[in-house]
């Protein structure tokens, strides 16, 4: 019963956090006007609209790259900023006869270098905003409270003026293409385009260049898309939110009242090993690996330690310790080198390599197997 009432504790803890990241999650917003969301400042509606129309549409997001001559590009607010040879491309596109739909409220450095942009650099009130007969159809649009208007050069050509006359929107043809610049991006926005004469004007826009063009809007600048890595970003939703939150809580309601699988097996002691038994443990795991010539070099080197250990001569360098052991003990030397080239000789069969091997430890503990080989006086 204890538990039980732990995990339902569990549970209704999971489900408040839940329901609390739900209404307390915001609403969803794009500030930089993204296609991809479909909040009121979103642009996803304009994405449809140009398909409804006829328009293949599509995105550039993954690498930056001027789209096919004669189609259309909408750039809203970029939140990465444009490099100036992005900008030089842009320009080169829309020469060879693009259509630029270039839309932001502070507007992109490079950006606006490239096509000669100039900002007051003061607001004005957007809220209604008067159109010519640039654009058929379109009286007034409903746009942002305060905007910062244009100045246009001589052949940038208003289409959309503030309710003081400053310009907000104007047209520039440029060689085989055309740019169109807004002062307010809004005034094409998901939440907007069914005010006064919006939409009016986003078919406008749209018929500056061929019925089946194609439309693209520039994601990339953008900055990290959810979208690019997964089919739905559903993290960016309420409900999304709240589904991780719900994950959250359960994850902490299961370390927290997690049981283990079953009891503690305490580790055994260690008990201490003989030096037989790692002799032992050593031999048999060379022989299961079939490592006679390592075997062949501990034994030639154990022995050659130990009858330098007899002798006094120091091992190394190894080739002084063979000239000494030739000087001074010449017999031993001969029985040395006999044994250790019958040990390598005997690499082929383990009875001749254990053989081989008694000989080498006979020469490297001659006492120890004199003894061994006495027989008591008392015995017959």
């Amino acid at each position: 019963m204890k538990g039980t009432r732990g995990w339902v504790i569990a549970g209704l803890i999971s489900i408040a956090i839940a329901a609390a990241a739900y209404f307390v999650q915001p609403h969803q917003d794009s500030p930089e006007h993204s296609s991809n969301s479909d909040a009121a400042n979103g642009t996803s509606a304009a994405r449809f609209f140009a398909q409804t129309m006829g328009h293949p549409t599509d995105q550039v997001s993954g690498t930056f790259a001027p789209p096919e001559s004669f189609s259309v590009m909408f750039v809203f607010t970029p939140s990465s900023p444009y490099t100036s040879d992005e900008a030089e491309r842009t320009r080169l596109w829309v020469r060879s006869g693009g259509v630029l739909i270039y839309a932001s409220e502070q507007g992109d450095p490079e950006l606006d270098r490239a096509f000669g942009v100039t900002r007051l650099g003061r607001y004005t009130r957007g809220d209604l905003q008067q159109g010519n007969p640039i654009v058929p159809g379109v009286t007034t649009v409903a746009g942002g409270s305060l905007v910062m208007p244009l100045d246009p050069s001589a052949d940038q050509v208003p289409f959309l003026r503030a309710s003081d006359g400053l310009v907000v929107g104007y047209l520039q043809r440029i060689s085989s293409g055309a740019v169109a610049v807004l002062a307010d991006p809004l005034v094409l926005c998901n939440g907007y385009l069914d005010k006064h004469d919006n939409g009016r004007l986003l078919a406008d826009l749209l018929g500056l260049a061929s019925p089946s063009a194609p439309v693209l809007f520039d994601e990339y600048h953008h900055g990290v898309i959810l979208s690019d890595f997964s089919p739905q970003a559903w993290v960016t939703t309420p409900w999304g939110a709240a589904l991780l939150w719900l994950l959250v809580a359960v994850f902490a309601g299961l370390v927290l009242r997690g049981r283990s699988f079953g009891p503690r097996i305490p580790r055994p002691a260690e008990a201490a090993r003989t030096d037989v038994e790692w002799a032992v443990a050593v031999g048999q795991l060379l022989r299961r690996s079939s490592a006679r010539a390592v075997t062949l070099g501990v034994l030639a080197v154990a022995t050659e330690r130990a009858v330098a250990v007899q002798t006094g001569i120091p091992l190394q360098p190894r080739e002084h310790f063979w000239n000494a052991l030739w000087v001074r003990v010449p017999g031993l030397a001969a029985d040395l080198a006999e044994a250790e080239n019958a040990l390598y000789s005997s690499a082929a069969s383990e009875p001749e390599l254990l053989r081989a091997a008694e000989r080498l430890h006979r020469i490297a503990h001659p006492v120890a197997a004199g003894k061994r080989g006495r027989t008591p006086a008392s015995e017959p």
